[in-house]
């Protein structure tokens, strides 16, 4: 009986040793380092500090630079995601010739090396002979061409445009699926009772995709936060600081600095404004778990 009582927790060990190595070892590590004045160049040196970091980063300028940066980059970005992949996903929903081929195609820029795509949107960008420019110099949009990722008050703007263009085939993807879970049915009574196609998409399909919405802005909402590829191939963080966001200023901080302490403190403060996030999305869950019983 014992050893009935046991089986459960023997399938489950191997998915909780592999999340302990995995997730658990890194994150301790991280804060252990944070309380450590942790420098690769003068290891020699290496004690403890306790909150000096913590403290130090909240009195850092370009700490809280990239902080409002980091907030523009996520709250637009994936904001932008959403209304455009939500608008493709409705599109998709339809019956047309070559659907599925769309479907394929429009798979594309997620697949994409972050690296990649920086370096392609970089090219498209560039001041002198980027394809950008030239559309909308021919389009009379603009009298001559613009070095947007030169530029302070543009790059930011640009590379969002960026982190867009690749993360709106994941929403549009994700709710198309959550699209086609609603039953007919709920279309065929509201067309009976005279309900507009605007109406039937806000009494109907928001709230049945609420729940895929969720999820699918949560989970990006954490990838575009700790997004570094596309930032660092585009502009590395400038010109400035103007790019800058907190996952870029970390990694700069433990690659170029080699200042794993201070980089370690910012990857924490990072997880706890994440967590904030999550700790929201769990509490509407419960609440609408309350509301349902």
């Amino acid at each position: 009986m014992k050893s009935k009582r046991l089986y459960p927790y023997y399938l489950v060990a191997p998915a909780v040793i592999f999340m302990l190595v995995i997730v658990a070892y890194p994150i301790l590590n991280s804060f252990y380092m944070s309380m450590m004045d942790y420098k690769l160049f003068k290891m020699s040196s290496t004690h403890f500090v306790g909150l000096q970091n913590y403290i130090a980063v909240l009195q850092d300028p370009v700490f809280r630079q990239s902080l409002w940066n980091t907030l523009w980059w996520v709250g637009l970005g994936v904001f932008l995601q959403f209304f455009f992949g939500l608008i493709l996903a409705l599109l998709l929903n339809e019956k047309f010739r070559g659907r599925g081929i769309v479907r394929a195609l429009i798979l594309v820029p997620w697949v994409t090396p972050g690296i990649l795509i920086g370096l392609m949107w970089t090219w498209m960008y560039d001041g002198n002979y980027g394809v950008i420019n030239d559309v909308l110099v021919k389009l009379h949009l603009l009298d001559q061409y613009v070095p947007w990722l030169a530029q302070s008050n543009t790059a930011l703007l640009a590379v969002i445009v960026t982190i867009v263009w690749q993360g709106i085939p994941f929403f549009a993807i994700m709710l198309l699926a959550g699209l086609q879970t609603i039953p007919k049915e709920l279309y065929e009574a509201a067309e009976v009772d005279g309900a507009s196609s605007w109406q039937s998409f806000w009494m109907i399909t928001l709230p049945m995709l609420m729940p895929t919405i969720f999820v699918t802005t949560l989970l990006r909402i954490i990838w575009v936060a700790n997004s570094v590829d596309v930032i660092f191939a585009m502009t590395g963080g400038g010109p400035g600081y103007s790019t800058l966001t907190l996952s870029v200023y970390t990694f700069v901080k433990a690659r170029t600095a080699l200042d794993f302490g201070y980089a370690s403190t910012m990857s924490i403060y990072l997880t706890m404004i994440l967590s904030v996030v999550l700790f929201a999305y769990l509490y509407q869950i419960k609440k609408k778990e309350a509301r349902l019983r």
